[in-house]
């Protein structure tokens, strides 16, 4: 892509294929798809953790009142007879400090479907992304097109304003010469005076087109784009619309996420039924107690095994899985769903794409027979025999043939991408 300055203004050289690398590259929404899928990747990593060991740690030093502590002993003297006595200890302060370690051995194969469930979705939602891209590149195009029309409008119409203003040349002579009325050349002025203020409307749709792809391509606001119109190349001949729905429905990014969604409400249904079984722990743990004057413990070490079953699992989880079961049943029906519109968006962009390479054939045959038509008008106001009024309708019809012929090219492109975009084929 070429870009040079012009006085304060950047120009910038612009294709289609430059255009859409710079859409993809800018894109606002496809910055939030990357964020999505970073999230996603953090909530695989986060099942992950869960089997790894749990670590606390936890410690306290306390002051204390003077509280009344007595240690009593019994005693048994020579005679056989039995005494007690106490000893009072002063205790104003203790500390304490203990390490659990809790490793899951088994936990009812949740956390092995909690990863599993994870993963699915973060491979969904790089499927979403993907799906966002296709529709980032379609808007891309379009605009691009867009823009495209709208310059292809001001060349037109500055075409024929030129030419009007040479009949306007030609009719003031004419009038001078009495030729023909004042009425006349009037007319052909006022002609003249509506193509000047089509071509204002026309150059602020070509202003606008140019802010918006600005805006959309991340270049500078005011930067004027040329096009490269050589890369608005003819679309391809249509294959048979069942070709198209069976790519679809192989290659739509969107139906293979809902596929993963449905595998991960799948799996969320095995991680519900694993809390009707028991969780199994390895622990460990370390204590240590230092009370002045009364007591210390050190090097109080324990090691065992933790069973933890919630008899209220098997009531509570039912609904649960009831939950989780309808989650799946929903995902079934959008997928359902999903096929019956991707089908009715393959038809009807298939069709739009056969009307628009129609229309191409007719507007062409049009732009021959508009010329051939103002070429007799013409012949025919030189020679009185039609009034000047039908000249500038022969006019405005040649140049709306030339309109209508720019345009159609450019919608046949637009409408095949439009197709391969449906078809999940739009991969840039």
């Amino acid at each position: 892509m070429g870009r040079s300055l012009q006085a304060q203004d950047t120009t910038v050289q612009l294709s289609l294929k430059d255009a859409i690398d710079l859409g993809i590259k800018n894109s606002k929404q496809l910055k939030n798809s990357r964020a999505r899928i970073d999230e996603a990747v953090g909530a695989v990593q986060e099942a992950k953790d869960k089997r790894l060991p749990d670590v606390k740690l936890s410690g306290s030093y306390l002051r204390v009142n003077n509280p009344n502590i007595s240690m009593k002993s019994n005693s048994n003297g020579n005679s056989g007879g039995s005494g007690s006595s106490s000893n009072e200890i002063d205790v104003s302060s203790a500390m304490y400090g203990m390490a659990n370690v809790s490793y899951p051995v088994y936990t009812g194969q949740r956390t092995q479907y909690g990863i599993e469930s994870a993963k699915y979705l973060e491979q969904a939602t790089r499927l979403d992304a993907d799906h966002d891209r296709e529709a980032v590149v379609l808007n891309t195009v379009n605009a691009w097109i867009n823009l495209y029309k709208s310059k292809a409008a001001v060349d037109l119409v500055k075409e024929n304003l030129e030419q009007s203003r040479k009949r306007d040349a030609d009719f003031a002579n004419l009038e001078k010469n009495g030729i023909i009325a004042r009425n006349d050349l009037l007319k052909v002025q006022l002609q003249t005076s509506n193509i000047e203020l089509s071509l204002l409307d026309a150059e602020n749709n070509r202003d606008l087109a140019n802010v918006n792809m600005n805006l959309l391509l991340g270049l500078p606001e005011r930067a004027t784009l040329v096009l490269d119109s050589n890369s608005l190349a003819a679309p391809a001949d249509p294959l048979p619309v069942a070709d198209y729905e069976q790519q679809a429905l192989q290659s739509r990014k969107d139906i293979q996420a809902l596929a993963l969604r449905g595998k991960a409400a799948a799996t969320g249904i095995k991680s519900v039924k694993g809390e009707y079984y028991p969780s199994v722990a390895l622990s460990g743990g370390y204590i240590a107690l230092d009370v002045p004057g009364f007591m210390s413990v050190t090097n109080a070490v324990n090691i065992g095994v933790g069973v933890q079953y919630s008899l209220s699992s098997l009531w509570k989880t039912k609904a649960k899985l009831a939950q989780a079961k309808a989650r799946e049943q929903q995902v079934l029906a959008n997928e359902e769903l999903l096929g019956d519109n991707v089908r009715l968006q393959v038809n009807q962009a298939y069709q739009s794409y056969l009307l628009s390479r129609k229309k191409i054939h007719v507007y062409a045959v049009a732009i021959d027979q508009a010329a051939e038509n103002y070429k007799i008008t013409k012949n025919k106001q030189e020679n009185n025999l039609v009034t000047t009024t039908d000249l500038l309708d022969a006019d405005v019809a040649q140049l709306q043939a030339k309109l209508n012929y720019a345009f159609a090219k450019a919608d046949a492109v637009a409408a095949y991408n439009k197709l391969l975009q449906v078809t999940g084929a739009l991969a840039r």
